[in-house]
């Protein structure tokens, strides 16, 4: 396949939030490779962005929980689309439960896939920046990784961490033509959202201080402008979306 547009690879890129990433990068001129985790879905899923008119975005189904896939999986993607120029690490699952109650499943299931993956998919594309001196990296984090959340501590604790590795990776790439950020979202109108009771839901929209919830379309918007080459001059920083939620 013949790609002249820079690849952009986005980790959990049939989601909600991952959806809207794909297209705005999309629209932004890349060519954008989505994993995903269902197969059968994510056919349907591209099939819709393809119908939509999305025809540069394309799938990938890497196991991000494992290194040698994660090595493969870059190595074809550059064979196929050409280097990959921009990583967002967008994957992830929640198993809440008190840590009282927590299960050492629940904890490696959550860290696994929402640390660990960020540690193989940096690493799988880092030597591919720094050989052709350019890179964009944005991890995914969440309000709840700043804040912390009630039942919530392996995924804060993975979102935490994230943060961590970004603040980390983008010293050690900072005169490299390479930046690495992270965004945390809030509560953002996505079907998980959207299922909780609305007496819940409607407790916790009171809680923000702009009195909404956030959109996928909001966070993708963020991703392109940390994405963006003008955006050299950010990098170790964390960008939080969250209606003034959570200010620190």
């Amino acid at each position: 396949m013949t790609n002249t547009a820079p690849v952009a690879w986005v980790t959990g890129g049939t989601g909600g939030i991952g959806t809207a990433i794909c297209q705005a990068l999309a629209k932004a001129g890349y060519h954008v490779v989505a994993g995903y985790h269902n197969p059968e879905k994510a056919k349907e899923w591209l099939e819709r962005q393809h119908a939509d008119g999305y025809s540069n975005i394309s799938l990938s189904g890497v196991d991000l929980t494992n290194y040698d896939d994660c090595m493969a999986g870059a190595r074809e993607m550059h064979q196929t689309y050409g280097p990959v120029s921009v990583l967002v690490n967008c994957a992830g699952i929640t198993r809440d439960g008190t840590l009282k109650k927590m299960t050492s499943v629940q904890w490696n299931e959550v860290i696994d896939t929402n640390l660990n993956s960020v540690f193989n998919t940096c690493r799988s594309v880092i030597e591919g920046m720094l050989e052709t001196g350019y890179g964009r990296i944005v991890n995914i984090s969440s309000i709840n990784g700043r804040k912390g959340q009630f039942g919530q501590a392996n995924y804060a604790a993975a979102k935490a961490g994230m943060h961590g590795l970004t603040m980390s990776l983008a010293q050690e790439t900072a005169t490299k033509g390479i930046t690495v950020n992270t965004l945390s979202p809030g509560y953002i109108a996505t079907d998980m959202i959207m299922k909780i009771p609305e007496n819940v839901r409607e407790s916790i929209r009171e809680s923000i201080p702009v009195k909404r919830f956030g959109t996928p379309e909001e966070i993708a918007r963020a991703v392109v402008f940390l994405a963006d080459k003008e955006s050299g001059f950010i990098t170790g920083a964390n960008l939080d979306v969250n209606g003034g939620q959570f200010m620190g």
